[in-house]
């Protein structure tokens, strides 16, 4: 703890009930505050069929993940937005109001009427609510890290500070929970009908809990000592970009940290669930049981590497976190696949699919309806999650080991990859549960490497004056743009290339460049004082 800190507790010592209520405060918003976002991500293939009608699957689908990416696209503007509140007015209130905002938005979703009731209206809204969200979020996540992280002693920083990157797991295994006892308790068909509005609207309940919480916290220390002697930021956005070499460690904080690890948390969150439903052909539900899982084993290695990094310093861990993933990611995903569909990995090993297009074939993965065979075939193998190579041709021709289909007849597609073992659901009897859950707790625990100590990184790498806005806006680029839009990207990439695993190479990318940067340019931070 800073001497400030010290001297405003009254007694010249830590208070350990008072940070008790402290990590309990922000961790538990910041799990309601997940559980919102993650919500619609979860949903997104049911709220595109319901949102964005479409005879096109696909594009409803990607329509539905367009939509989540804009959430995540706002979050830099509400970074500024209460990042200016959190460095003028303080931490505490500013956010009282984002987690507001974000469960009152959220719950508004439940309420929503559908394309069917609505019209145009009902996607319009929806994605009104979707940047709210996204506001709300641009300026919870610097609230709570720095109010953690001001409390903390400075040995104990990267420790106190992991409940918040813990708490984020917390929301999408509280998430996970909601959605499938919502299932169990209602059938298919009152689920899609009107049961999805139930998690969204108990998300009313979680705000309640959240804000009487919230409001037992006094002040930061260190606001309140800046606020005292009157060094207080006037214009935090204009001295984030004029404070000596500040614009540097912005840059830093946006391509060496937060794009980095953002791409590996959501790939080891959504990547996974979309990839085991859609490759895998696992059923929606057994992929959600998987996923808590994985994550419920692994959730502890976020306190456990933000404590390390107290000990041996946290740009370290954070590389050594990257070049884990860049080794790690291609097999793991394939270990799920084995793990998870053996008999599709045997289909693609003996008997390859290839694609023959003519060259002037118009696929548009956003058209509602495909009119031309060779975008109907693309369009069909897409929606199966087979993997196939493309050729050039006259014609449309489907081979699949020895068979060869011409045209589009998707009877005949369907017999030729039975036929030749491709399943359309994951067999059962041949599933290893072990090992799909083993690759994701795997993939989880390479997000809590080189997340669990962002928090300390972000708050000891900035001046405290202007502290809230300068790291709240490269967390919340890197996340929203980088992390916000890996769903949508890596899904494109996947029906652009016709390869299932073709999208991680989204994640190789962005982590290849944060390894580089942090290398280069990252200071060591921790033992740094705040004051």
């Amino acid at each position: 703890m800073s001497t400030a800190a010290a001297e405003l507790d009254g007694q010249g010592a830590i208070d350990p009930k008072r940070d008790r209520l402290v990590i309990v405060a922000s961790a538990l918003g910041t799990v309601f505050e997940w559980y919102d976002f993650f919500l619609y991500g979860i949903l997104a293939a049911l709220l595109g069929k319901l949102f964005f009608p479409a005879d096109n699957p696909t594009a409803a689908t990607l329509a539905s993940l367009a939509a989540f990416g804009a959430g995540f696209g706002v979050r830099p503007l509400g970074a500024l937005l209460f990042g200016w509140f959190g460095d003028r007015i303080g931490r505490k209130y500013t956010f009282l109001v984002t987690i507001t905002l974000m469960g009152g938005a959220t719950a508004a979703i439940g309420f929503l009427p559908t394309f069917a009731t609505a019209g145009l209206w009902a996607p319009a809204l929806l994605v009104l609510l979707r940047l709210l969200q996204g506001l709300a979020l641009g300026g919870e996540y610097g609230g709570a890290a720095i109010y953690v992280a001001e409390h903390a002693p400075p040995d104990k920083r990267g420790q106190y500070t992991s409940w918040i990157q813990v708490s984020v797991v917390g929301g999408f295994l509280l998430c996970l929970l909601m959605v499938l006892a919502t299932r169990r308790a209602l059938t298919p068909e009152d689920f899609e009908t009107w049961g999805w509005r139930i998690p969204f609207v108990a998300s009313l309940l979680m705000l309640a809990i959240s804000l009487y919480i919230r409001l037992k916290l006094k002040e930061s220390p260190v606001f309140q000592a800046m606020k005292e002697s009157g060094e207080v930021s006037r214009n935090p956005f204009r001295d984030s970009l004029t404070f000596p070499g500040n614009v540097k460690r912005v840059l830093v904080a946006l391509f060496g940290v937060a794009a980095g690890l953002t791409v590996i948390f959501y790939t080891s969150q959504f990547g996974t669930l979309y990839f085991l439903q859609g490759t895998a052909r696992v059923g929606e539900e057994e992929a959600l049981l998987y996923m808590a899982a994985g994550a419920l084993l692994a959730a502890p290695l976020y306190v456990a590497f933000g404590a390390l990094s107290d000990r041996i310093g946290r740009k370290q861990l954070l590389l050594a976190g990257y070049a884990l993933t860049l080794v790690l990611l291609f097999p793991l995903f394939r270990m799920m696949a084995d793990g998870a569909n053996p008999a599709l990995e045997r289909a693609r090993a003996t008997s390859p699919v290839t694609l023959e297009l003519p060259a002037d074939c118009d696929f548009d993965v956003f058209r509602p309806r495909q009119d031309q065979p060779c975008a109907q075939a693309l369009n069909y193998l897409s929606k199966r999650g087979v993997s196939y190579r493309k050729a050039d041709a006259e014609q449309v021709v489907l081979t699949v080991g020895q068979q060869r289909v011409a045209g589009f007849d998707q009877a005949a597609y369907t017999a030729a990859l039975e036929t030749a073992g491709y399943p359309d659901k994951a067999d059962p009897a041949q599933k290893r549960p072990w090992k799909i859950i083993l690759a994701v707790a795997i993939m989880v625990a390479l997000s809590a490497m080189t997340f669990g100590q962002v928090a300390a990184i972000l708050v000891e790498l900035f001046p405290a004056r202007i502290r809230y806005t300068s790291m709240s806006l490269p967390y919340h680029i890197g996340t929203g743009y980088f992390g916000g839009f890996l769903p949508f990207i890596s899904q494109l990439i996947v029906v652009r290339t016709g390869d299932a695993y073709a999208g991680l190479w989204y994640t190789i990318g962005v982590v290849a460049m944060a390894l580089v940067v942090s290398a280069i340019w990252l200071p060591e931070t921790y033992r740094k004082p705040l004051d």
